[in-house]
């Protein structure tokens, strides 16, 4: 019997479901943004400029980390997608113990390079001396708390996976306002700066992998976690690693081609660089509205895969970028009209500054959508459990044409126009290239991968049900008649 927070993603409306399933990841990721924010506001104006800038310093070098090992957590997600689309309780039970067992375990081997590592790496970055040692304090007691992150993002991709988006909100929200209380008791009562911020981060990172893991352990549905049972099966962690590891390295990669981008912004000067950050934090808000519609294309196509309805993969897909282009293109259309308003409020009296976020802003927000139809191919070709192809596409074409853009065509106009357009050109060629590949897989895995009788269609299920209740109809007129 399916939980309330179940989604059957196999049958029935998509457009429905996946509306249904992507509001919450859409509110799960504006509340971390507020979080982070305010995270930010509590160390610029408690702990001064130097933690600020000790906190800011190590979030480039955080995400390159802690993404190789985040990957493993897309491989869960697809795993116990098409397991738990194919009705097969067995393999979806085995694929959540492996992964909360293997979870932890990346979390200690994520602590120990961080914390071994963290003073390297930042020198290494260039961080200045006067900043380089909160720095290193932030990131070492940071990544003391990695194994209740890890635990966290594995349980709620396992969530994800089965349909349910609420209860990782519900989750976040918990953690996230015990977040912000500690900040302020820790920074501004107890005056304990960098470290303050840090020890409030993995306290609510531990409460929200609490949660989760009660979560699991109290359902009744083959996703269900018993303490007692977690173990590595290796078929399974092997399975995860094969379309983890091109989505971590893709993820870690992919930074590569921002600080090149980053430097590039730098050679316009101080005003330049502050109109960008101020417009990459208004891009944060219209990626993450597209980015659900990359977490439901996976999460659909892989139990719909698992179900093998491959008729319906291909409706999620257009269902999917319908949506997501919709959703960006508003948000990019309205923050293009109150540009200068909503830059503003991150600096209210330099009109250069501003004039610099709006000229990114008429490239990247109009053209962002672009970015979520890139990513939802991307979580369908994951879904069908092909993790290899989509990161080399996204290697070579984002990380190249952008790092190639930054060589040849930006120099010959030095404006933050043109250093920009890479955004969409590479956004453009990606999704040709990724929807040729999904085209010639979907075909391959439809007429190779399975005996032509096995494909079931929506249609020839729908037929075959009421096949079998005409049966019983005339069975039951039968054994009334003798």
């Amino acid at each position: 019997m399916a939980e309330d927070n179940e989604i059957d993603m196999s049958s029935g409306s998509l457009l429905q479901k996946i509306i249904y399933f992507s509001i919450p990841l859409m509110l799960s990721g504006i509340l971390q943004l507020a979080y982070n924010a305010a995270d930010t506001i509590v160390v610029g104006r408690y702990a001064g400029s130097t933690a600020l800038a000790a906190v800011g310093s190590t979030g480039a070098l955080i995400n390159l980390i802690v993404n190789i090992f985040l990957g493993f957590s897309v491989g869960t997600s697809v795993l116990v997608a098409q397991y738990f689309g194919a009705k097969d309780r067995e393999n979806v039970s085995e694929v959540v113990h492996t992964a909360i067992g293997a979870s932890f375990i990346f979390g200690i081997i994520t602590s120990i390079i961080g914390i071994s590592m963290a003073r390297v790496f930042l020198h290494a970055m260039g961080t200045p001396d006067e900043v380089i040692n909160h720095s290193t304090l932030y990131m070492r007691i940071y990544f003391a708390g990695m194994p209740a992150s890890m635990v966290y993002n594995f349980g709620s991709s396992i969530l994800r996976a089965i349909g349910d988006t609420k209860r990782p909100l519900i989750f976040l929200s918990v953690s996230g306002i015990i977040n912000v209380i500690l900040n302020l008791i820790f920074v501004i009562s107890f005056k304990m700066g960098v470290a303050g911020v840090a020890i409030a981060t993995v306290i609510s990172q531990i409460v929200s992998a609490i949660l989760v893991i009660l979560c699991l352990v109290r359902s009744d549905g083959s996703y269900r976690l018993k303490v007692c049972e977690i173990k590595i099966h290796k078929e399974k962690l092997t399975k995860m690693m094969k379309i983890g590891i091109p989505a971590g390295l893709q993820s870690s990669v992919f930074s590569i081609s921002n600080v090149l981008l980053q430097s590039s912004v730098n050679s316009l000067g101080k005003l330049a660089m502050a109109g960008n950050t101020a417009c990459s934090n208004i891009d944060g808000f219209i990626y993450i509205a597209t980015n659900a519609f990359y977490h439901a294309s996976l999460s659909f196509t892989g139990q719909n895969y698992g179900a093998k309805k491959y008729d319906r993969i291909g409706r999620v897909l257009g269902i999917c970028i319908l949506l997501a282009t919709a959703i960006g293109a508003s948000l990019g259309i309205l923050s293009y009209i109150s540009g200068e308003e909503l830059l503003s409020i991150y600096s209210p009296n330099d009109i250069q500054v501003i004039e610099y976020g709006v000229r990114r802003l008429r490239v990247t927000g109009l053209t962002y959508f672009l970015c979520g139809v890139m990513e939802v191919i991307v979580g369908s070709l994951r879904g069908m459990g092909v993790s290899l192809i989509p990161m080399l596409v996204t290697i070579v074409g984002i990380c190249g044409i952008r790092i190639g853009w930054i060589y040849t065509v930006f120099p010959m106009n030095r404006t933050i126009e043109v250093l920009y357009m890479s955004y969409p050109v590479s956004w453009i060629v990606t999704s040709a290239i990724h929807l040729i590949c999904y085209i010639i897989i979907k075909r391959k895995i439809v007429r190779e991968s399975y005996p032509e009788k096995e494909v079931i269609t929506e249609k020839e299920a729908i037929t075959e049900k009421e096949a079998i209740s005409k049966q019983e109809v005339i069975s039951k007129q039968e054994v009334s008649l003798n």
